[in-house]
């Protein structure tokens, strides 16, 4: 029998799905939080015994004494994992890549045919293409483009098989080098990561897939984006501090490269409110913006209640297990 557990979510996505984990896993107590007060919020997580989250303070971390810490993304950076117990156990999950790869897939085309630069001049009543105007340059497919992955988790797998079904070509670097994927067999070549400024020598797309650590942190700065095509495109849908701001804003000004798609940011909104420096890289005329949501699919979110069910399932299982073990013996 399974002693049942005080879960607490507090994430604000996945308690969209408070139905479906009740059903999967109804023998505990549940608490969404995500909608409380943050003084109310600490006083659950304080008293969980599994905890579900996308973020974590270091003050609430400390005062968290759960068995599990379920994250409900791939990403720790935004977890005080440091300040948790040693004995909490923590989890992740994934299952975005689909959805970000037809993201990267949709920005790519969206440069690439001048989406929203054609759909303002016909907004403005002009009509302006190869047929009327000799300036307009024909846009290219993929078959014309070197796509450079910087990184190759899951993301890049499932955007290399997407783009290399296109016709394209594609380089990659990544920081373990000795690491085997199928994917490969689609690259041109994959190098370590010190062949980075080759890769942006080389590419008409840079698409950045790897997590945030101290050594990735402003992984792209000035001589990077010194070395990157003036025509090409920067895709971030890692963290945003994987890129130097300042540095982006620069070459942006003087046209050092085409365009940046960003999808994630260097600081969080307040609430519905986006940060000064996300409303100013908005209004570039060569950034296509997005708000963090390439991966907000069902396709993503489904599977991923699933998982952090079965984890739960798995837990409370050991744990009483564990008890009734130690009842046993006494």
């Amino acid at each position: 029998m399974v002693n049942p557990l005080k879960i607490v979510v507090s994430d604000p996505i996945v308690s969209r799905f408070e139905s479906r984990f009740r059903q999967l896993v109804p023998e505990h107590e549940w608490h969404f939080i995500a909608g409380l007060p943050s003084e109310d919020q600490s006083e659950q997580i304080a008293e969980a015994d599994v905890l579900v989250c996308a973020k974590l303070s270091p003050e609430d971390a400390q005062r968290c004494q759960a068995g599990l810490v379920h994250v409900t993304g791939s990403g720790t950076d935004r977890v005080a994992l440091a300040s948790l117990p040693k004995t909490t156990r923590v989890a992740t999950t994934s299952h975005h890549e689909r959805s970000i790869a037809e993201h990267i897939l949709m920005v790519i085309l969206a440069h690439e045919r001048r989406l929203f630069e054609v759909t303002n001049e016909l907004r403005d009543g002009l009509w302006k293409t190869v047929a009327t105007d000799q300036t307009v340059p024909m846009f290219r497919t993929f078959k014309d483009l070197t796509i450079g992955f910087i990184g190759m988790g899951g993301i890049g797998r499932q955007t290399l098989a997407a783009v290399s079904a296109l016709g394209a070509k594609s380089v990659a670097v990544r920081r373990n080098i000795s690491a085997t994927a199928e994917a490969d067999e689609n690259l041109l070549w994959v190098k370590s990561m010190e062949y980075l400024p080759l890769l942006l020598e080389s590419s008409d797309v840079v698409i950045l897939g790897l997590p945030l650590t101290d050594e990735t942190q402003n992984l792209l700065g000035a001589k990077e984006f010194g070395l990157m095509r003036e025509d090409a495109l920067l895709i971030n849908v890692s963290r945003g501090p994987i890129v130097d701001a300042q540095a982006l804003l620069v070459a942006l000004e003087r046209k050092s490269i085409g365009c940046a798609a960003l999808d994630v940011w260097w600081e969080a909104p307040l609430n519905k409110v986006a940060p000064e420096l996300t409303q100013r890289l908005a209004a570039h005329p060569q950034v296509i913006a997005t708000p963090h949501y390439s991966g907000h699919a069902k396709i993503t979110f489904e599977p991923r209640v699933n998982e952090i069910c079965k984890n739960i399932d798995d837990y409370a299982t050991q744990r009483s297990q564990l008890v009734t073990a130690a009842g046993a013996e006494s």
